[in-house]
């Protein structure tokens, strides 16, 4: 859910100043809006618990017996997933934190970070990011690709916009994925989009960025998933205004999987096998851009 105009997040928490999405600029979307300073009454949102990411079989990697053959190169070998999952667990109990100002790109300050939304039946935009994200490192490690995590749970505070940034560009990362989740009240509103920054800034803003929301747009979509009735254009949303998209330096895109306050959406972000189903999407997505 992105930063630009309101929403909220649940009875018992305001939002707060989003890390790169989950806000729109569409009329109509509702902005998360910072906590008081001075709340010590808001309840830490349920947590998600990590899932376990299983060992890549041993075997896979052993050469072949005949000598005259040539090993077998790991797909995507030495090339670095990005994965930010959307907020944090901790963001509501700390609003002096996430509040903090920071660099967003395009001589902007923006909050730190923000609690995110929330399904109408209270699963949270920041249980739901991790838990898929999870499960795409799952699948990618599997494969042999190396991926990178923004925050390393869902107990945390943050990271800043600009840290998450600053992470994919320090792990020179070949693409840098942040998974969200929306919170329009538009009647109807359902359906996923890509952001991604436009215009670039910087090389990799451009056609590399381009073709991953591109490459991710059209996987999702052959999935079954809906594109966007309500942001963007064919589930394409280019932004000016999302701090971790303007401060990359690697290509990088934001997947709003859909409007947690839509009833079908919701009730497939709140089970496990919805959620399996959007991570394999995603990790379908990242594969075929790595190529």
């Amino acid at each position: 859910m992105t930063s630009s105009p309101r929403r909220t997040l649940s009875a018992l928490a305001l939002a707060v100043g989003l890390v790169a999405a989950c806000s729109t600029p569409e009329a109509g979307i509702p902005q998360s809006m910072p906590l008081p300073t001075t709340a010590a009454n808001v309840a830490a949102p349920t947590l998600s618990q990590e899932l376990p990411v299983p060992p890549t079989s041993s075997s896979a990697s052993q050469a072949p017996t005949s000598s005259s053959a040539t090993p077998v190169k790991p797909p995507a070998a030495g090339k670095v997933v990005v994965l930010d999952p959307g907020h944090n667990g901790g963001n509501a109990a700390n609003p002096a934190k996430i509040n903090k100002q920071v660099p967003a790109g395009r001589g902007q300050m923006k909050a730190c970070n923000t609690t995110g939304t929330a399904t109408n039946a209270g699963y949270t935009e920041h249980e739901f990011t991790w838990d898929v994200s999870v499960r795409v490192r799952s699948a990618l490690t599997a494969k042999g690709i190396q991926v990178v995590m923004t925050r390393p749970n869902d107990t945390g505070v943050g990271p800043c916009v600009d840290e998450r940034a600053a992470i994919g560009n320090q792990a020179n990362a070949t693409a840098v994925v942040s998974i969200h989740a929306d919170g329009s009240t538009s009647p109807g509103a359902h359906g996923f989009h890509i952001a991604y920054s436009a215009p670039p800034l910087n090389a990799a803003q451009g056609e590399p960025a381009t073709k991953l929301a591109q490459t991710l747009r059209d996987v999702m979509a052959s999935a079954g998933f809906a594109t966007s009735t309500y942001i963007g254009t064919n589930g394409l949303s280019p932004r000016n205004d999302l701090g971790g998209l303007n401060l990359s330096e690697r290509p990088a895109v934001l997947v709003e999987c859909g409007n947690m306050r839509n009833p079908d959406e919701a009730a497939a972000f709140a089970s496990p096998a919805g959620r399996q189903r959007y991570a394999d999407a995603i990790t379908a997505g990242i594969i075929k851009y790595l190529g």
